[in-house]
């Protein structure tokens, strides 16, 4: 396969079927903090096509703000049940407003209570602290939709760089690097 979006799709599907994993589209996204070091944590991977990679998350959380300051990001994946890593290399930019508003309709009323009730990465004082400002939040919206605040949305990842390694136990994974440059890819194998 010559298309990277395609050949991921494809193992993502892969991945879904019978995968033990509770969270079935967690992906690893790390960005470059102001002191210049990785900061990687684990989001909902939302869609994949041509455009690139889209999770959602806070525009002002430590993501957003490093992003902000520098859009080049990685995204990489270890789905060991089917026995595939993939990683991605691109810049990432936010989606549109509609987007957000769509992607924003398919989270449980739990997930958009928590989005309202928090503030991501901000200091807590305790464990019922955060536990009351839910129950404050659920109570004022009892019946209510919830509407996505303005500071939650979406990136995407423009990849530049997918890489994909198959595993195997014998450690001559099969690795395969499409590097993208005026809109086409390239395709190279690379030594394990």
């Amino acid at each position: 396969m010559n298309n990277p979006i395609e050949k991921f799709n494809d193992l993502w599907q892969q991945a879904l079927l019978d995968s033990p994993l509770q969270q079935k589209s967690a992906v690893c996204v790390s960005t470059i903090n102001a002191e210049g070091f990785p900061e990687s944590r684990f989001v909902d991977l939302k869609q994949v096509d041509e455009q690139g990679f889209v999770f959602c998350t806070y525009y002002d959380s430590n993501k957003g703000q490093e992003i902000s300051r520098n859009p080049k990001v990685s995204l990489s994946v270890w789905w060991d049940h089917i026995g595939q890593q993939v990683r991605v290399v691109g810049l990432a930019e936010q989606i549109s407003e509609q987007a957000a508003i769509q992607f924003w309709q398919t989270r449980s009323r739990s997930a958009q209570l928590t989005t309202l009730s928090c503030e991501q990465s901000q200091p807590l004082s305790s464990e019922s602290a955060l536990v009351e400002q839910f129950d404050k939040t659920q109570q004022t919206l009892e019946g209510k939709e919830v509407t996505k605040p303005q500071n939650w949305g979406g990136y995407r990842i423009r990849p530049v760089s997918i890489e994909f390694l198959a595993f195997a136990e014998s450690r001559l994974h099969l690795r395969t690097r499409f590097t993208k440059k005026n809109d086409v890819w390239t395709k190279m194998l690379l030594q394990p």
